[in-house]
């Protein structure tokens, strides 16, 4: 593999996954993963320009910023993309009025959409609401329409708790797929619409950012599949086997946020 001065030269502005870099989330709340809090903050000191690209679907962005500042980390609300807001544009745009399948904890960011007579169903990370009832009840609105519209937040395999690993979106996504025989719609990572929004906004291109992620499909495969380089992290969800995927290979792995951020100040801009 070529040297990190060479891996790191040209890059301008830096994705951040949050969940599994920053933190990690519990029964407790968040727990910073140790020495994120400081990296976070060296990284916003410096010439690079940073963004916040997140799938969490369990609490919305303004709650989750609030979380985040309590916890001392530097972030604001219109750093972060995240994939509700991004979806109720989606609805608007296109006249959709979702069946919600959601958590509770971003109930909020859909207030405004119109929900009666539902033409689409909406998924996201629904946790302990993913119960056969609500499941089912998803799947008979989108048999009942002529042309089923499913929209995901996200398409997670899993991701991980102090507790342990946790079921993601994607496994009742895939039910639904299937069920309906249908192909859904991802509103989040690893969709490119979701990256090119998030680099839109930081206001760099592809080729000059950098995407700092736990997930090597979803954060790594994505990012590169839109022409950004991608690092991995051994926090969060990382397991050892991520770095010998089959069909992603991250353009380097870390320890922590701590040591990228120690290589992308090093190595950057150049």
């Amino acid at each position: 593999m070529a040297a990190w001065s060479e891996r790191l030269a040209g890059v301008r502005g830096v994705l951040l996954d949050i969940s599994g870099v920053l933190f990690d989330g519990g029964e407790d709340g968040v727990i910073p993963i140790p020495g994120s809090v400081e990296a976070l903050a060296r990284l916003k000191r410096s010439q690079l320009k940073v963004r916040f690209c997140t799938n969490e679907s369990q609490v919305s962005r303004k709650d989750l910023v609030v979380l985040l500042r309590r916890k001392g980390f530097d972030i604001s609300e219109g750093e972060v993309t995240a994939p509700a807001p991004a979806t109720c544009l989606v609805l608007k745009e296109r006249g959709l009025r979702p069946h919600l399948l959601i958590h509770d904890g971003i109930r909020s960011e859909f207030d405004h959409i119109d929900t009666s007579n539902p033409n689409c169903v909406v998924i996201a990370d629904a946790g302990e609401s993913f119960s056969y009832r609500n499941v089912n009840k998803a799947f008979q609105v989108l048999m009942e329409l002529e042309n089923p519209v499913l929209i995901s937040l996200g398409k997670g395999r899993y991701y991980k708790q102090t507790s342990g690993l946790m079921l993601d979106v994607g496994a009742y996504m895939k039910a639904l797929e299937y069920a309906c025989g249908i192909e859904a719609q991802v509103v989040g990572k690893p969709a490119p619409e979701f990256f090119q929004s998030a680099l839109w906004e930081m206001g760099v291109e592809a080729h000059e950012a950098i995407m700092i992620g736990d997930d090597i499909v979803g954060d790594v495969g994505g990012a590169q599949q839109c022409g950004m380089r991608a690092l991995q992290v051994r926090t969060g969800k990382f397991r050892p086997s991520d770095e010998h995927h089959p069909e992603v290979k991250a353009d380097g792995y870390v320890d922590d946020l701590a040591e990228a951020v120690d290589l992308l100040l090093q190595h950057a801009h150049q």
